[in-house]
């Protein structure tokens, strides 16, 4: 289908000033969304007395919920219009936000959390997809490297301050706080969909030079699809550790005698590292389609994530969580990044990278209850059957890539 019959939605943002909107869009999701699903399992061990096991049990569900969503969202706003699914998933967040505020009920406030996290899964693959679809690949790489920058920042500031939220302004205050900032995203939301409309179509001549540059990937013995398998692969067992992390983080702060502001303090380090990740990939592209960077990333994440779970030491966190962010920085940019490169209907494609997240945020810590739960008395059990798993990923990150060759 020629771009000039594509819906408006889906033409792509031709003016580089409502492409920036895109990433304002884009930081207020993750400062509001961070804020909340991050230290909802702060608020379920104060309000319910979750301990580690329930808050995995939680995470599991959720990450299970995720990854069915996030591919139908996906899907919805390959159909229905970029700007439609954003809306519809803000919509759905603010007011399940709302309604839990003012009730006190377990069931009922679990089933709002559900219901908020359902509708997440209808932003993210539609603002990766307004963020990469019309782009020709030589652009590519610089709006993938902004988008990345953005929305890691945005949440590590959001992991950064919401324990200082919580001490300061109370449990509620999870509720109202993002809220506040979805509000404002869903109002701009409306605003940058009517001036999209409003531009001029693309110069589909002036664009054709761009469509096909001459790629690096073209300089590997391996396809680019070889390459988005792998990062498939890797990214949902980089999210299944990150998932991990951020439900035992409460009783991880317990443990460390951190309080609330203490915890989002010390244990948002990781976050801003990946943040600098994201730019310092973005300026050096010369990682893209090298299986030894995909690789050492990945034994890099192993020994961190084992380090900060089983090594109960202060500074061996603050170490750990560097490494730990460096090497998942990298992997999520290699997912995105091949996502976007090889495919041609983005909303899909960003469905299916979001729903593999999902995949990994319900597997990690679902094994990891698992084991929890049959040896209750054995220290870091949890975190030791997560890095078998992420042991086995590695396996299949090289059976990947040799079996290409073959």
């Amino acid at each position: 289908m020629a771009i000039a019959q594509l819906p408006l939605v889906h033409r792509g943002i031709t003016s580089r000033r409502l492409k920036g909107g895109v990433f304002v869009l884009e930081g207020l999701n993750a400062l509001g969304t961070t804020a909340f699903f991050y230290y909802v399992y702060f608020y379920t061990q104060a309000k319910f007395g979750f301990d580690a096991l329930h808050n995995l049990l939680l995470a599991a569900f959720l990450g299970t919920v995720y990854a069915v969503a996030a591919f139908f969202g996906g899907r919805f706003a390959q159909r229905f219009g970029y700007f439609t699914s954003v809306q519809v998933g803000l919509a759905v967040m603010i007011t399940t936000f709302l309604i839990g505020s003012q009730i006190e009920g377990l069931a009922t406030t679990l089933g709002l959390i559900v219901l908020g996290n359902v509708g997440l899964c209808f932003t993210w693959p539609a603002l990766e997809a307004l963020m990469s679809e019309g782009e020709p690949p030589l652009r590519l790489q610089s709006m993938v490297g902004i988008y990345n920058v953005t929305w890691a920042t945005c949440g590590a500031i959001a992991y950064f301050a919401g324990g200082a939220m919580l001490q300061k302004w109370g449990l509620k205050s999870i509720f109202f706080v993002p809220t506040a900032v979805l509000v404002v995203e869903l109002g701009l939301s409306f605003w940058l969909e009517q001036a999209v409309e409003r531009q001029p179509p693309p110069d589909v001549e002036a664009e054709r030079p761009l469509l096909r540059p001459t790629s690096e990937a073209f300089s590997s013995v391996l396809s680019p699809r070889v390459f988005l398998s792998m990062a498939l692969l890797a990214n949902p067992l980089a999210y299944l550790a990150i998932n991990t992390l951020i439900s035992t983080a409460p009783t991880l702060a317990l443990r460390l005698h951190l309080t609330r502001m203490a915890a989002g303090f010390v244990c948002s380090i990781w976050l801003f590292v990946r943040a600098g990740a994201f730019v310092f990939l973005r300026l050096w592209p010369r990682w893209h389609y090298r299986f030894r960077f995909l690789a050492g990333a990945y034994v890099a994440m192993i020994i961190s994530f084992g380090a900060m779970l089983l090594w109960e030491n202060f500074w061996a966190l603050i170490a750990a969580q560097c490494l730990f962010g460096m090497s998942i920085g990298l992997i999520y940019y290699s997912s995105l990044f091949y996502s976007m490169d090889v495919s041609d209907t983005k909303g899909e494609h960003g469905g299916i990278h979001e729903a593999a997240i999902g995949a990994g945020n319900a597997f990690g810590p679902g094994l990891a209850a698992v084991a929890l739960a049959l040896y209750p008395h054995r220290l870091g059990i949890g975190a030791m059957a997560v890095c078998v798993l992420l042991l086995l990923g590695l396996g299949g990150l090289f059976w990947l890539r040799y079996r290409a060759r073959d």
